[in-house]
């Protein structure tokens, strides 16, 4: 064997590379091909440890061990920026989330013969695992899997499939089910019984209207910055605490001692309630329920804040506009920010704080800030996603 035979690197989609280009699913960086075909395990090896490791798409490389994973989490990030012919200033350790820490899931449903499953689908394909195992999800999400398995397979038509969407909140788990609605009075009696019994702290249904609340003893809340705001069904939140605190104190680093602060695609307040309550906040998002239920809570907590519904694609905040803040946070979706970065590029904002949930956009969108005489300091890989392909970031910008 030579070195071209040897796994150097994980690719963005999990597959184990070598130094001549070859891809070798579930390698690790180390092992070697074995001249008969197959693999020989070299020291970043780890056996998986889901018994629905690789069939579950859920995870993708949980073949690695935590040095090998934080490789491929900053790897994620400087490929990217490399792409687009830019280098960071430093790239910090990466963070990586913990098992069973995931506080957000959706899962889908399928009959297979007689047998109503409930869990991921396959990786690229709509086959669903029948969920007897979780290594991400938080335990209190995972042990509603086989109660609401028991309770829906007798209510659900052969031909309907549903999803089912599970977040840890402040007051215990809330519950989203799509795609079906009880019929008649037992049914609805038998719903209430089933989230009283689990104890919920809501639980909607959505066929395809919105949803609608069905249980919810108290108002549900989850709590950001120490400021309670109240929460959608379903709604956004990063995945896991510890990586939504990397991410804030990122955020917060950056920022610095700013006075002024824009907090732009702000959600509920992740980051627009991290600061002090001497700072003032800026806080715009297209998402209505989102903004109301942030403006709200800002107010509640005396928090000088001002929250605003816009669409920043549409109508981003203009160069002139952003001048007068000291600092910007920006956490867009996957797509990135082209329209908002232009204005950013054109402004004479002294630091800008990118949060990002894709490399590639964010690398995209580095690029024009660098254009616009930015200067890319720090980045911060997080790997919240554990085991998975999905990696996250934040970038320091500054003039």
């Amino acid at each position: 064997m030579t070195e071209i035979d040897e796994i150097i690197r994980i690719a963005a989609r999990g597959d184990g590379v070598t130094a001549d280009g070859r891809h070798v699913p579930l390698a690790a960086p180390g092992d070697r091909l074995n001249p008969e075909g197959g693999l020989i395990h070299g020291p970043h090896h780890v056996e998986p440890v889901c018994r629905h490791f690789p069939l579950c798409g859920g995870c993708q490389i949980q073949q690695v061990d935590d040095g090998a994973l934080r490789v491929f989490v900053r790897d994620r990030v400087v490929g990217g920026l490399t792409g687009q012919g830019l280098e960071a200033g430093e790239v910090m350790p990466a963070h990586l989330s913990p098992p069973h820490s995931r506080r957000r899931v959706s899962l889908r449903s399928a009959w297979a013969g007689k047998q109503f499953q409930l869990g991921f689908s396959t990786e690229k394909s709509h086959r669903i695992i029948d969920l007897k195992q979780c290594e991400v999800m938080h335990p209190d999400l995972f042990a509603l899997v086989e109660p609401l398995r028991a309770f829906l397979a007798p209510r659900i038509d052969r031909r309907r499939n549903v999803s089912v969407k599970l977040a840890l909140v402040d007051q215990g788990v809330d519950l989203v089910i799509e795609n079906w609605m009880p019929e008649g009075l037992e049914a609805h009696e038998a719903l209430t019984d089933f989230a009283r019994t689990q104890g919920l702290a809501r639980l909607s249904l959505d066929d395809g209207y919105g949803p609608t609340t069905q249980w919810e003893p108290d108002p549900v809340t989850v709590t950001l910055g120490s400021v309670a705001v109240s929460y959608p069904p379903f709604g956004f939140l990063q995945a896991t605490d510890d990586g939504e605190a990397a991410l804030v104190h990122a955020v917060r680093t950056i920022c610095g001692n700013a006075t002024i602060v824009a907090d732009l695609f702000a959600g509920l307040g992740t980051f627009a309630l991290s600061f002090d309550a001497k700072t003032k906040v800026y806080a715009g998002e297209a998402d209505r329920t989102a903004i109301m239920a942030l403006k709200a809570a800002a107010g509640r907590a005396q928090r000088t804040l001002f929250a605003e519904h816009r669409d920043l694609f549409r109508r981003p905040l203009t160069s002139v506009e952003l001048d007068r803040f000291s600092a910007a946070v920006l956490d867009p979706p996957r797509a990135g920010a082209r329209e908002q970065v232009a204005q950013l590029a054109a402004s004479k904002i002294p630091a800008i704080a990118y949060v990002s949930c894709n490399p590639s956009s964010f690398a995209r969108d580095a690029k024009t800030l660098v254009a616009g005489g930015y200067r890319l300091g720090r980045v911060w890989p997080v790997g919240q996603f554990r085991w998975s392909t999905h990696v996250e970031l934040a970038a320091e910008f500054t003039r």
